[in-house]
């Protein structure tokens, strides 16, 4: 029987605590035994989570988690993208196969705060923790992970971001959404989302979902990818705006040494998201 999102959420705590360790520990590359021991299970229960959540062992897991191929995902994007550059094509396959759509909100909408505006809001559980996920009419405008009880601040956030805005709970079309937003398999509809952000910010997110899963980038192949190669570091600082997590995929962003680098809803965590998404193309 298929485990459910809410298993894998509680599983995601596990696979968490084990990328710590794995990161602390990675100069001598910790064994499975080791590794288990460190989180007070059997190599036999470690085995069969990490098949459970990530749909691999976790000697094929701990590969997607190595800085050796984190570079070489780097690699691979280069080549991707000069190819396209040279053959001057547009850019590399869009997240979810064109399955995601984008609308941005006008500076008067912006201006006013939300005012009019009424936003959905729920808690869900995820593969990767629960999240607060917020919509309109138009489409998914927030999506983010929240950890332990920090729900109430996360909402007030929401809050303190759409200040004129309707907010209305809503747990069950959250639910909902985490379910088509997580699925998987196949899309099996187009998820649509309503962006908040200057015209710049939104040139670079929309360069995000230009990156596939189970590809890299770096700060520099994403500046040339929105076509602005000389600002890399206004390129992080939008990168660092985004608020909906997964479908902007910012967690796909690394830096150019490999290293996994900073994110918004913590390094263990993106960490957790591009390994997953490996082992998924892999599969």
């Amino acid at each position: 029987m298929r485990n459910t999102v809410a298993d894998q959420a509680r599983q995601y705590e596990t696979v968490a605590r084990a990328i710590t360790f794995i990161r602390s520990h990675a100069r001598r590359q910790p064994t499975l035994h080791e590794i288990s021991d460190s989180l007070g299970l059997s190599e036999f229960h470690l085995q069969r989570m990490f098949s459970e959540w990530a749909g691999v062992s976790p000697k094929r897991f701990l590969q997607y988690v190595t800085k050796q191929y984190a570079k070489q995902a780097l690699r691979e994007s280069a080549d991707v993208l000069s190819v396209t550059l040279d053959t001057g094509l547009s850019s590399p396959g869009r997240l979810h196969d064109l399955m995601v759509t984008c609308e941005a909100m006008s500076p008067g909408e912006i201006k006013t705060g939300g005012a009019g505006l009424e936003i959905g809001f729920g808690e869900a559980p995820t593969p990767f923790g629960n999240a607060l996920i917020a919509w309109t009419s138009r489409g998914i405008c927030h999506l983010g992970f929240v950890e332990g009880a920090g729900m109430a601040h996360a909402v007030a956030g929401l809050q303190q971001d759409w200040p004129a805005a309707t907010l209305v709970q809503d747990r069950q079309r959250a639910l909902q959404l985490a379910a088509e937003i997580f699925h998987a398999g196949p899309p099996t509809q187009a998820l649509h989302l309503m962006l908040r952000g200057s015209n710049f910010q939104i040139k670079v997110w929309e360069a995000l979902l230009s990156v596939a899963p189970g590809e890299m980038v770096s700060y520099t192949q994403l500046a040339q990818r929105s076509g602005t190669p000389k600002a890399r570091r206004s390129v992080a600082t939008a990168i660092a705006k985004n608020s909906i997590a997964l479908l902007i995929p910012c967690h796909r962003v690394i830096r150019e040494s490999g290293e996994i680098g900073s994110y918004r809803w913590g390094s263990d965590r993106k960490t957790a998201l591009l390994a997953w998404e490996a082992a998924q193309v892999a599969r």
